[in-house]
């Protein structure tokens, strides 16, 4: 949610601010706008509603006007509308800033500070904005500090103040920032993105600490106002991964990058045909020493975790529960310090996610993140770390992040079985085996796209779409129902097939669609009678089952073959051709297939 871009340095300025906006689109927004010193050493703010496009036009007439410093920001509305009034940057008397987060307690801020006469808009970042302003003293750093412990909530912020020319100051709690210093100037903004076409090298802003930038350099101060070194990373991808290349989405170009994401997260972790964690520091005392497992995570990280859960329970005969991690910390959780507690975030930056994470530290739980950023701040705070190896994911709707959080979930389950005597090496290898032959399992069903798009004409001109599933095919249903509503808006559920005659098939009607998975061996026989059930009511039922499965021709109105893996492996070509349903469903619908409305990438704001 909310891009933030801030810059210092010998670059033209407005340019700079308005590529780090257009490459943080896709995180959602309805607003944008910058802020930046003149060379009259003033401050000048721009700001509208819609696209980075409209922002750019606005900014077309001011070529000539010279700018090295400023901020920008895309707005993803929580207080208030969409109008130019809330849009950022927001300025309070000697104080300009953008604002990722909410501050919770604005209402009292705004009456204890007498602010109702002063605001402009409806946001609680204007009010951050008065705050700041009522307690600075002509000392930036130090005046952010005393201003700091009167916010409750999260936030990220990047801030000038107008007789500090050249110079911003950053700060964060829970809502993301990175920066770097680069022979082009100093930049900080919401995501590597952004940073990626002047930098490898960059650091992640650390909570509460606040970053000062100039022209020629950055510095971090900490809570007693001491200046501090950054742990540098490096980034292990170029900008051509966050680009499209040829393809006319994000999501298209990350489904075709999901088998190549898989071999990046697999193999480096294979040791004699077997998952090796070494190298991940991952100890196999916490697989020894649980008694159960709790997967926690929002969305299709999710669904990831439901997939893990019937794979993971038969196998290593413990408990496993998949919680929303927003109801997690509400539920009291019955954790303690024999519990493992999984938390599965792309971004690493969720913040119900890292909530839960936080709780479950709290009450002595062993940690175990899977995470695709580095650096990020669930990726510090656990006690372990799985980095996948997806790259940048571009496009809102999860797709290669899925699968590879699929892998790390089988690669722990597989390593949790052998330490456990749960299974032999032997069979260890087996499964590992059968993992890597998932891979060129999707590459097929990647290049049966044509086929699969023409499935998708009967669906866009249907409000209603249902999936159902039985056992592991469930779990493949719920995450392809997600899928379809976030991006092509039709109403999609998941139903356990079982499930049908217990009040859901009352739903079913003459041409609705339903798409039936049965790839579950052991169950195809009552899956195909539930198939039959829906297809007398006369629902459009597409099939999806395995290669040679003997199931009969006039079963369903059009039937997906994928390859005969073991049952439990069917799931990542089956991401495939659900992600394909959804993406052409979009594009036939004509919608915005990366940025669906009222969506982000990266939800940092509960």
């Amino acid at each position: 949610m909310c891009g933030i871009i801030g810059y210092s340095g010998p670059l033209n300025a407005r340019k700079v601010m308005l590529d780090g906006l257009a490459q943080l689109e896709y995180r959602g927004y309805d607003s944008a706008g910058i802020a930046y010193f003149g060379d009259d050493s003033r401050i000048h703010q721009i700001k509208t509603t819609g696209k980075v496009s409209r922002l750019r036009e606005l900014c077309g007439s001011l070529d000539d006007e010279v700018s090295h410093c400023g901020i920008g920001h895309t707005r993803w509305a929580t207080h208030g509308g969409v109008t130019q009034a809330n849009a950022h940057p927001h300025t309070a008397g000697r104080v300009t800033l953008i604002h990722n987060g909410i501050i919770e307690n604005y209402h009292q801020l705004t009456e204890q500070y007498h602010l109702e006469d002063r605001l402009l808009s409806q946001t609680d970042s204007e009010v951050a904005a008065w705050v700041l302003d009522s307690v600075y003293d002509g000392d930036p750093v130090g005046s952010i500090r005393r201003f700091l412990p009167l916010l409750e909530g999260s936030y990220a912020f990047c801030i000038m103040f107008s007789d500090r020319p050249g110079e911003i100051y950053a700060v964060r709690t829970v809502s993301p920032l990175v920066a770097a210093y680069t022979p082009s100037g100093s930049i900080v903004a919401s995501d590597l993105t952004a940073l990626i076409p002047y930098t490898k090298s960059y650091f992640v802003v650390p909570e509460g600490m606040i970053l000062k930038m100039t022209p020629y350099q950055v510095a971090l101060y900490d809570e007693e106002g001491c200046r501090k070194d950054p742990e540098i990373m490096v980034v292990n991808w170029n900008i051509d991964a966050a680009m499209k290349n040829g393809f006319p989405h994000f999501m298209l170009k990350e489904i075709h990058e999901q088998p190549e994401a898989l071999k990046n997260t697999i193999l480096p972790r294979i040791s004699k045909g077997l998952p090796d964690f070494g190298d991940d520091g991952i100890s196999d005392e916490i697989f020894l020493e649980c008694s159960q497992i709790r997967i926690v995570a929002c969305g299709t990280a999710m669904h990831a975790g439901m997939v893990a859960k019937a794979i993971m329970e038969p196998l290593l005969r413990i408990p496993v529960t998949v919680t929303i991690a927003s109801e997690f910390r509400y539920e009291n959780p019955l954790i303690d310090s024999k519990t493992l507690v999984i938390i599965i975030s792309q971004s690493g930056e969720t913040i119900d996610t890292l909530a839960a994470l936080r709780l479950a530290r709290s009450m002595g739980s062993k940690t175990l993140a899977i995470v695709n950023v580095k650096g990020s701040t669930i990726a510090r705070e656990s006690d372990y770390v799985f980095y996948t190896h997806a790259g940048p994911e571009i496009a809102v709707a999860s797709t290669k992040a899925y699968s590879v959080q699929l892998a790390g979930l089988y690669m722990i389950c597989c390593r949790m079985g052998l330490v456990r005597g749960c299974i032999t090496k032997a069979e260890g290898q087996a499964f590992m085996a059968e993992l890597l032959e998932a891979i060129p399992a999707m590459e097929e069903m990647i290049k049966e796209k044509d086929h699969i798009k023409s499935v998708v004409s009967h669906l866009v001109d249907q409000p209603d779409a249902f999936f159902i599933g039985r056992g592991l095919d469930y779990a493949f249903s719920l995450e392809g129902a997600l899928k379809l509503k976030e991006i092509s808006y039709i109403h999609a559920e998941a139903y356990a097939a079982g499930e049908l005659k217990h009040g859901t098939i009352a739903l079913i009607a003459d041409r609705v669609p339903v798409i039936a998975i049965a790839t579950q061996s052991s169950i195809l026989s009552k899956m195909l009678s539930n198939v039959r059930e829906v297809k007398a009511r006369g629902a459009f039922v597409v099939l999806i089952t395995k290669e040679g499965t003997a199931v009969p021709d006039d079963i369903a109105d059009i039937q997906i073959r994928i390859p005969a893996l073991n049952d439990h492996f069917t799931v990542f070509p089956i991401a495939v051709v659900l992600q394909l349903i959804a993406y052409y469903a979009s594009l036939l619908k004509g919608l915005n297939v990366d940025q669906p409305r009222n969506l982000a990438k990266s939800v940092t704001v509960e």
